[in-house]
């Protein structure tokens, strides 16, 4: 394959804005955006100069960018957990916030309270709150949207 070592192979081009949208979607920020699309041109000229055949190459593109994206949202989450955990909270300051939003939720009006218990149980979505409850699903999202509302209000995560 005869291509400038600086431009990727014409067969890519065509395949540039799309990538360059669809990694804005997926991308916290236009720099990340750029490497994502760059990163990606870089593993398909590698893969065409190789000689490794694509049967469908704008989505093999598309995957890759996704695959590169989704590798990008791992190492971050990575990096964050790994930062939060480099100063643990000791064990009963942990128990005090338990306590204080355990009170707060039992503070709650009944029907937002009813809900907040199910999902300090587990149950966390809202379907299953809503067939377990008997009530609209709708009714069950705006409950759960006040009672979290109240509970930032009253814990001070405003």
């Amino acid at each position: 394959m005869t291509h400038s070592k600086n431009l990727p192979p014409r067969n890519l081009v065509p395949l540039i804005p799309v990538l360059n949208r669809r990694a804005r979607r997926l991308a916290r920020s236009p720099s990340e955006a750029e490497d994502l699309v760059q990163d990606t041109l870089l593993s398909l000229c590698q893969r065409l100069e190789d000689g490794d055949p694509i049967e469908d190459l704008p989505s093999y593109a598309m995957r890759t960018l996704s695959n590169r994206a989704r590798r990008t949202w791992r190492q971050a989450a990575t990096e964050e957990l790994e930062d939060d955990h480099a100063l643990t909270q000791p064990e009963a300051l942990i128990r005090l916030d338990c306590a204080d939003t355990l009170a707060a939720i039992a503070a709650l009006p009944t029907p937002q309270r009813q809900l907040m218990n199910l999902v300090v149980a587990g149950e966390t979505s809202p379907r299953a709150l809503a067939d377990a409850t008997g009530l609209p699903l709708g009714t069950v999202m705006s409950r759960l949207a006040r009672a979290r509302a109240k509970l930032r209000l009253r814990l001070g995560d405003t």
